[in-house]
């Protein structure tokens, strides 16, 4: 069960790691979902910017795998997984500085759409509400 336990908390990690690069495309959908959004793009940052913080992910997994007697992941997700993996270790700060590009990107176009809704405010049988004057 620990095997499986362990697989199902490595596949969440890699959708939280999508979600984070691109969930603020999904915002462009769901308005709502930009809170969410903002909670996971801040808590990678703050994984990122304070190494000694573990992703609660990775301790889940790690658990895991001490229950099968593998040991902790060496070096962690990230290094374990994506660096040198699905792409070279040298193209780290390059791979990093698009993923940032992706969420600047999103939330622009979260804010663009923010203010095209208030600026241009519809009824609810779909008509525009038109200013008086």
């Amino acid at each position: 069960m620990a095997q499986v336990l362990a697989t199902v908390t490595a596949a969440v990690h890699f959708l939280a790691l999508a979600y984070i690069g691109l969930g603020g495309f999904v915002a462009w959908r769901w308005p709502r979902s930009i809170l969410v959004h903002v909670f996971f793009a801040g808590w990678g940052a703050v994984v990122i910017a304070f190494p000694s913080m573990p992703c609660p992910l990775t301790v889940a997994e790690d658990y895991f795998r001490n229950q099968q007697g593998l040991g902790d992941l060496p070096g962690g997700f990230n290094e374990y997984y994506i660096y040198g993996t699905l792409f070279p270790e040298n193209l780290t700060t390059l791979v990093g500085g698009f993923a940032l590009l992706l969420v600047v990107v999103s939330y622009v176009g979260v804010y663009l759409q923010w203010r095209h809704r208030r600026l241009h405010p519809q009824t609810p049988g779909g008509g525009e509400l038109r200013a008086a004057g």
